[in-house]
């Protein structure tokens, strides 16, 4: 692919174009109704701001669309109309269900990488954003065989993980593997908050469990209410199903039925293993180094170089914050029992105190 488009350029955009750019697309344009936004991704090096839709869609092979989802059929048939014949168009929303109504256009194909961020705008885009993501597409019975190549293809240069989905199927999915659990942080959170105990706030004796629960609470309104009520049905089919297993442990509870708790416990147990099992390639050497850190700049950079220097992988990292003066608990990931040990020994030298269990055993 030598041209490349990409219509709205935040985050997901201008993290496009930095990763298409460094797969060896020469030219990639930009576009966006924002002329600080474009002006951002610009300086970024992640697209060559196009003067208007039209300049930015002029001679590409493929145009990628990142727009809110309560936007997208507005913009994606924008791009259509704009774009010949040899363009194709896809984008980035999370749901795909109202577009994929809304778009009979043969040269759409929606596109979902499973990669967000806490963090928004150009400023934080990176070209390795998407490395190892499942990024899921949604071809249709109209679509064109070449630019379902073309596009898998594009996917596939930027490292993610192409997976082909029905689009009612994927918001059925995405429904119960984010949208859910992002309502269910907020309840979660809000119920704990709006309680008090005897006059003691439930917030202030928050333990590790209700924060690694609640991690994504009261994330950006401006987006999730457009998610959240672009796929009501799926996720009020998803709170519906979740309610009637919230009434079966009540009832366990009010009955003592000892069993079905083992069971229930049991089964998550299992389920947990299985997912653990699809993030990592060795899910049973899985280690977690628990580490206190203080509240202080470079104490993550340090410890991540001083990993680095002695070539221990991390697998994955997770930062929990209490407070300025109590500082927080870093979480590490390692592969393997001895790399762990290895791990807790660097750290150790450094003076941290660190606790090793294994992932799977927790």
């Amino acid at each position: 692919m030598q041209r490349l488009a990409i219509v709205g350029t935040g985050l997901i955009g201008a993290s496009v174009g930095l990763a298409a750019r460094a797969a060896g697309v020469s030219d990639v344009r930009g576009w966006d109704i924002d002329p600080e936004a474009l002006a951002v991704a610009a300086e970024r090096e992640a697209v060559e701001p196009a003067g208007s839709l039209e300049d930015a869609l002029a001679g590409a092979e493929l145009a990628v669309v990142a727009a809110p989802v309560a936007q997208l059929p507005a913009e994606v048939g924008a791009v259509l109309a704009a774009s010949g014949d040899g363009t194709t168009v896809t984008d980035v929303g999370s749901t795909k269900g109202a577009v994929a109504r809304a778009v009979s256009d043969g040269r759409f194909i929606g596109g979902h990488p499973v990669c967000g961020s806490h963090t928004h705008g150009a400023a934080h885009a990176n070209g390795e954003l998407f490395r190892g993501a499942t990024w899921f597409l949604t071809p249709v019975a109209a679509t064109d065989p070449d630019r379902y190549r073309l596009l898998h293809g594009f996917v596939v240069s930027l490292g993610a993980v192409p997976v082909a989905v029905d689009p009612e199927a994927h918001d059925r999915l995405v429904a119960l593997t984010s949208h859910l659990p992002h309502a269910l942080a907020n309840l979660l959170l809000n119920h704990a908050g709006a309680t008090r105990v005897e006059g003691h706030d439930p917030l202030a004796a928050a333990g590790g469990s209700l924060r690694d629960m609640t991690r994504v609470a009261g994330a950006n309104p401006r987006i999730w209410v457009d998610i959240f009520l672009d796929n009501a049905d799926a996720l009020g089919t998803a709170l519906a199903e979740h309610r009637r297993r919230v009434e079966q442990v009540e009832r366990a509870l009010a009955e003592g039925d000892a069993g079905f708790l083992a069971r229930w416990i049991g089964e998550a147990s299992g389920n947990r293993r299985r997912m653990l099992s699809q993030a990592y390639e060795q899910p049973g050497g899985l280690q977690r180094l628990r580490v206190h850190v203080p509240d202080r700049p470079g104490v993550l950079a340090g410890i991540t170089q001083a990993l680095g220097a002695e070539r221990i992988n991390i697998e994955d990292f997770e930062l929990q914050h209490m407070s300025r003066e109590r500082g927080g608990t870093l979480t590490v990931l390692v592969a393997g029992a001895d790399e762990a040990g290895r791990a807790a020994g660097v750290l150790e030298g450094q003076g941290y105190n660190v606790v090793v269990s294994p992932v799977l055993d927790e």
